[in-house]
């Protein structure tokens, strides 16, 4: 990586304020002057509002303010907020209901925003909310994943939210019916909570007549078009900012009412006014994750190469459509999960269900988890079928490095990859060889074990167009970048890697972030696009102030511009003995009196996706007695491409590995039949904690990517990626030998425990 970057393991720099207690999130920036907004949300899944009686409420100490709806509708706001909508496999649209700010007449999932109150302190908004008379006439609920029942929205018979497909039904079906093998399963992805550490929040403000309004998210421009559209403002009259964000997981990429009732009030009183969610609260209303049901159909020839797969799958989109484009994550479902495999026919159909659950799915990790882990499974239980090692089985199918560049049957074209030899390495990481003496040894304690392996493959890019703007100040420069840390290190990765193209010291460079009166455009976080999109438009960036310095030198020493070269570090003459660093020829230019060399600015659209890929390789011991899964080794080799900071991407890989092994052994949202969240506190709702993961083996195969300058393929949802399958693998291996045959995550020691006694029992009645 020479040209690129020196890739050095560079310790972040933004722990020690964070970790120390000097983080700047929402609610510690808040105006100190600003009123507390607390919002009353529905106690049941469905009902018509029958009475809102507000008078005790105006009364109450402290009060300020209540909103609801038809205040918004009164005042000109627009209160739907934009929903995806998507086209069906019959060329209609997809149900389109609205998904007001507020409750509209009906609510349709417990913790609706109802009404906002706006007081002094927080207990007098929550206090006033207690005497609100609110009155519900319940309606039928619909919690199954399937079409059917009572219409939550009416523009959506039979609660079903689309039926989308991809591929070539009829093509899929001729060759599964020929194919020398089929093995069908169905695999179910447990919805799970996001849990960011730090709860959605937000303040609004109206500084020099202008909206401003502060929030934990994952970018700021698109909610800076919302407001714009929802008030009829001109976006010049609005600024959006992000401070410091404690975790985002695509769930913080969101809009969400409370954004949008808070600056209505902001406005109404010319106040600053704050709001922060408490867990519980957070549990209702954030948008949640997973919940698919697929039947999955593998198709192989005689030599066991798979020749066609077919997917159904149930997705749970909750109350209402999410803001992330379902036909999107239904594509990339579809897309991307065969990039690893040489596929001749491939179709998948999705129905997407309306339930009166949660608001919508954020399908966490933004599809890929989903699909691998689908895959995987499937590929696992078609080895089992076909009594073939399920290491051999992949390999077998992979898409060999001499057919790159590939175009899958799904229409995707994958640049590189060199599949057999990261699993192999793979193998050697996870000492394969030693498994049979690992297993024998955990025998003798009477318990199980299992090993699983999960091969994948995930898309990275999102907003493909990126701005990096450098500026120059006294003492340094700063870096102006279009995304948006959560908690990633992009503070250190930024500057760092502006530092290795440059020769300015790292600590002279600040990361400017999360503005819009600041930075124009910018394409947000999410989708593992950060680190790759960003870079190379501060590569293009960087060529712009080398030309534009290389030109200033050369008018300043009467020479030609080719005769002035610069080396990462300082600038060259030819037949001079001058050699200025950059920072050196920016105080050349200053005193010149030259201040259009002071700023540089460059815009990149990258047409074309990179492809992370890996294996990951879980080792878990069961004990029968209790059904106790503990996950023993782990082992992940990835190829990312080239790395800026090895460091950080391998810290990238723990942080997603605990989220998928939290979501296989213990993460499970559970509602009851009437649609009330049972698993709504810390105490229910199952987080993974440190006994729960193992010491994470990490190394990396690199094949960098062609589809930029870099040759990055990004890291940022891997981990998950490959731990939910890479777990559940090891899980069904380690029960296989007591007659287990099928289990769903969680592997919680209940449910582990009464599956190998169902086992036990058919074994005995046998």
């Amino acid at each position: 990586m020479e040209k690129f970057g020196k890739s050095q393991s560079v310790k972040r720099v933004e722990d020690m304020r964070l970790v120390t207690g000097h983080g700047r999130y929402v609610d510690d920036i808040a105006p100190k002057d600003a009123l507390h907004a607390y919002f009353l949300r529905s106690p049941v899944a469905h009902g018509e509002i029958v009475a809102l009686d507000l008078d005790d409420a105006r009364e109450m100490p402290g009060v300020h303010l209540i909103v609801t709806v038809d205040d918004l509708i009164a005042a000109g706001v627009k209160i739907g907020l934009g929903t995806t909508v998507v086209k069906n496999r019959d060329g209609s649209r997809g149900a389109k209901p609205e998904r007001p700010v507020l409750a509209r007449g009906r609510v349709r999932h417990v913790g609706e925003a109802v009404t906002m109150i706006v007081a002094d302190s927080l207990l007098e908004a929550k206090d006033a909310a207690e005497v609100i008379g609110l009155e519900i006439d319940d309606l039928p609920v619909h919690v199954d994943l399937a079409v059917g029942g009572d219409a939550i929205h009416s523009e959506a018979p039979e609660n079903k939210a689309f039926d989308f497909g991809l591929g070539d039904e009829e093509a899929v079906k001729e060759a599964i019916k020929d194919a020398a093998h089929v093995v069908t399963t169905e695999v179910f992805d447990n919805r799970i909570i996001v849990n960011s550490m730090e709860p959605r929040g937000c303040f609004a403000e109206i500084t020099d007549g202008r909206l401003h309004l502060a929030f934990g998210g994952q970018g700021v421009w698109g909610l800076k078009d919302d407001l714009a559209k929802h008030f009829g403002l001109d976006k010049s009259e609005i600024r959006v900012t992000n401070p410091d964000v404690g975790g985002g997981f695509g769930m913080k990429g969101m809009r969400y009412p409370e954004y949008f009732a808070v600056s209505h009030a902001a406005r109404v009183l010319s106040r600053p006014v704050r709001w922060m969610s408490d867990r519980t609260e957070a549990m209702l209303s954030d948008n949640a994750g997973r919940d698919l049901t697929t039947t999955a159909t593998l198709a192989f020839d005689e030599n066991h190469r798979i020749v066609a797969y077919h997917l159904d799958t149930v997705a749970n989109m909750g109350a209402y459509n999410s803001a992330y484009a379902q036909p999107i994550q239904t594509e990339l479902f579809a897309k991307v999960m065969m990039g690893t495999y040489d596929v001749q026919t491939a179709y998948m159909g999705c129905v997407g269900v309306f339930t009166n659950t949660t608001p919508v799915d954020a399908y966490r990790g933004a599809g890929r988890p989903e699909a691998i882990f689908v895959l995987e499974r499937v590929m696992d239980e078609a080895a089992r079928q076909l009594r073939v090692d399920p290491w051999a089985l992949r390999e077998k199918n992979f898409i060999a490095p001499e057919q790159f560049p590939y175009t899958s049957v799904t229409g995707v074209t994958y640049d590189v990859g060199e599949f057999a030899k990261v699993l192999n390495r793979a193998a050697q990481e996870a000492d394969r060889t030693g498994f049979g003496g690992r297993k024998a040894n955990t025998a003798a304690k009477g318990k199980l074990r299992g090993q699983g392996l999960c091969y994948y493959i995930e898309s990275i890019l999102g907003d493909t167009v990126e701005t990096t703007k450098v500026e120059f100040v006294d003492g340094g420069a700063l870096i102006y970048v279009g995304t948006q840390s959560n908690g990633q290190g992009h503070e250190t990765v930024y500057a760092q890697f502006l530092a290795d193209q440059t020769g300015i010291p790292a600590d002279q460079i600040t990361v400017v972030q999360g503005d819009s009166d600041q930075i124009a455009k910018g394409g947000g976080t999410g989708g593992s696009r950060s680190v790759t999109v960003q870079n190379t438009a501060t590569l293009a960036t960087v060529d712009v102030m080398i030309n534009a310095f290389s030109a200033f030198l050369a008018d300043d020493q009467g020479v030609d511009a080719s005769a002035v070269s610069f080396d990462d570090e300082q600038f060259r003459i030819a037949g001079s003995n001058l050699t200025p660093t950059m920072l050196e020829v920016v105080d050349m230019a200053r005193h010149a009196g030259r201040d259009d060399l002071l700023a540089h600015t460059a815009t990149i659209d990258l047409e074309n996706r990179s492809f992370p890929n890996g294996a990951h390789v879980a080792e878990v011991e069961i004990d029968p007695e209790t059904g106790v899964v503990t996950v023993d080794r782990y082992t992940v080799v990835d190829d990312f491409g080239n790395l800026i900071n090895p460091m950080l991407a391998e810290g990238q890989v723990h942080g997603g590995v605990a989220q998928g092994i939290g979501q296989a052994l213990t993460e499970r949202v559970v509602f009851d039949e009437d649609g009330q969240l049972l698993t709504a506190t810390f105490m229910d709702y199952g987080m993974p904690r440190a006994d729960n993961m193992p010491m994470i083996g990490f190394a990396t195969e690199t094949t960098p990517s062609l589809n930029n300058p870099m040759g990055m393929k990004g890291c940022g949802e891997a981990g998950t990626v490959g731990a939910l399958a890479a777990v559940s693998n090891a899980v069904i291996d380690a029960l296989w030998d007591v007659g287990v045959r099928h289990v769903e995550m969680p592997f919680t020691p209940h449910r582990v425990w009464e599956t190998i006694k169902a086992a036990k029992n058919n074994s005995e009645a046998a």
